[in-house]
């Protein structure tokens, strides 16, 4: 539809339903993880970086954290390097993380700032080795089978974990009118790189900040039930019950868990959203029906 189209009464409205949640959230933090769909389609990435601009001139201080993994993968390919996964996460050795550190901290990193930038916004573009923001440990996969006595540890290379987060850089960049654009690689105490699930960082950096919100972005309507409903509005300990009687596994389980621990860290809510559906951001933030699942502490339901 467009603009000449549109009934200005129904902008009228769509304003009077967001603002009190302009008024609820202004002057606080929220933590986006952008990935997936919404990452490699035009359309979303337009919307993306639009409703980024829209948080900030409200008054909320967004925090973006990227994935990147495709487009990695694209580059290896090209390179003539093989891929290779060990429970979904990438072996990382140092040709690889060489790739990795130019596509997420340059080419993707900087053509999302460039975005948001052309939207009007003013991002600026970080891994988390710049000023030590992301103290990163080396992640240990444990492997074992039903015939093995003992479980196996398997070094999958630059894959890391984090250990610590600093916030004072992306404070003061958020208190400067910046949007603070994030890729998730880390430093350890030695100065080696390691390459750390956007997913993870982007929830242990909401906790750090004490964020008002964790958006996660996927490639899916949200947490379903048996029925294939979307279902929101859950405390953790229900989100615990669901882990434990199977409902939640698979793929699901590791943002689940992440956004688990975000509000159980003192972050007041985690949302999985649709990244597929255009501005899906704004759409849970500044209405009452929302676009995933929503999970709080029970005092906040």
């Amino acid at each position: 539809m467009s603009e000449q189209q549109r009934d200005p009464r129904q902008i009228v409205e769509v304003l009077s339903e967001a603002l009190p949640y302009i008024q609820r959230f202004s002057g606080k933090t929220v933590v986006v993880k952008y990935g997936g769909n919404a990452m490699t389609e035009d359309t979303l990435i337009d919307s993306f970086a639009h409703d980024m601009v829209l948080l900030k001139e409200v008054g909320i201080n967004p925090v973006v954290v990227h994935g990147g993994g495709p487009q990695i993968g694209d580059l290896l390919a090209r390179l003539n390097i093989e891929s290779r996964f060990v429970n979904g996460m990438r072996v990382t050795d140092a040709q690889t993380m060489d790739v990795v550190e130019m596509v997420l901290g340059g080419l993707v990193n900087k053509g999302i700032v460039n975005l948001i930038n052309q939207c009007g916004g003013k991002a600026i573009g970080l891994t988390g080795k710049d000023g030590a923001q992301i103290r990163a440990r080396q992640l240990k996969i444990e492997h074992g089978t039903p015939e093995m006595t003992a479980s196996e540890i398997i070094d999958i290379g630059h894959v890391g974990e984090v250990e610590h987060i600093s916030t004072d850089l992306i404070e003061m960049l958020a208190a400067r009118d910046f949007i603070p654009v994030i890729a998730p690689i880390g430093v350890d105490a030695a100065g080696h790189s390691y390459n750390i699930n956007a997913d993870l960082v982007a929830g242990k950096l909401a906790e750090a900040l004490n964020a008002e919100k964790l958006m996660l972005l996927t490639n899916v309507a949200g947490l379903m039930n048996a029925r294939g409903e979307v279902v929101t509005g859950l405390s953790t300990r229900q989100v615990d019950e669901l882990i434990a009687d199977g409902t939640i596994f698979g793929g699901m389980l590791p943002k689940i868990r992440c956004a688990l621990e975000a509000v159980k860290g003192g972050v007041k809510s985690a949302h999985i959203i649709d990244g597929r559906v255009p501005h899906a951001t704004l759409l849970e933030i500044f209405t009452n029906a929302g676009v995933g699942t929503q999970i709080l502490e029970p005092k906040d339901l």
